[in-house]
């Protein structure tokens, strides 16, 4: 369903009803963690050395063939897709990347960064703002400097919000080389995690699903935000920082 334009009575509850959306998006996330019997921080570290190395460049590629991949397949199957069918995708790639450990899961990163990006796309076509634009295009990949899933419990994710590069000569690709190292640290916890033995493609398809999960939340704050801004009539620096308070004060300690 499209976003219907309707008159803000009360911007604090918005606010809160966004901040309440943002404060739960990690929770599958969580929940991922104690079922591995792992802490975010540390998983990373028990990559081998040359995936980590190369990790930041394949994420960076994987960027530019997401949003090729995305748009291709608006024209193919047209916009709006479930939420359903988007999870049942991301989950059953997580399953096949988590089955060959760390090797299939890294050939599986750009394929599960254009299912998030479609994903992060109809979020911003059910709020009214058009996913072929050049300036949304850039706010969808900017969605993805959120800090994930598995790294909800400090405030890092909060500044991806009011991150703004200027759309200029070479602007997308600017902002991709800056997203890039921030993502591959999220996905280097997701293929840390689908290595983990035993659980295999269990914690691959979990993996993908708190990604999916926390990915689209947090593309429904960014764009009901800015959503906001333009219904209120409210300037978008001075509502994030209504925002921040709100989320922080909100979020569970």
């Amino acid at each position: 369903m499209r976003y219907q334009p309707f008159v803000i009575v009360n911007v604090d509850e918005e606010l809160d009803l966004l901040a309440k959306r943002y404060g739960a998006a990690g929770g599958v996330g969580i929940d991922l963690l104690n079922l591995l019997g792992a802490q975010a921080d540390g998983l990373v570290e028990g990559l081998p050395r040359p995936v980590r190395d190369r990790l930041e460049g394949a994420t960076e590629t994987a960027l530019g063939q997401a949003m090729k991949a995305a748009h291709g397949s608006r024209r193919l199957v047209g916009p709006g897709q479930p939420a359903w069918l988007q999870n049942a995708i991301a989950t059953s790639m997580g399953a096949a990347g988590g089955i060959g450990g760390v090797g299939t899961a890294l050939a599986e990163i750009p394929l599960t960064t254009t299912v998030l990006l479609r994903t992060i796309q109809d979020v911003a076509e059910e709020l009214d703002f058009d996913p072929t634009s050049e300036n949304v295009q850039f706010d969808c990949i900017q969605v993805f400097a959120a800090a994930g899933p598995l790294s909800h419990d400090d405030n890092a994710d909060l500044g991806f919000l009011g991150a703004r590069m200027a759309l200029s000569s070479g602007g997308m690709q600017r902002l991709m080389t800056w997203v890039a190292p921030r993502l591959a640290a999220v996905f280097g916890q997701k293929l840390a995690a689908q290595a983990v033995p035993v659980l295999g493609a269990a914690a691959g398809a979990a993996t993908n699903y708190a990604f999916i999960t926390y990915y689209r939340e947090m593309a429904h704050v960014h764009f009901g935000l800015r959503r906001l801004a333009i219904d209120a009539d409210i300037d978008h620096p001075e509502l994030l920082e209504r925002f921040r308070d709100v989320a922080l004060l909100d979020k569970p300690k």
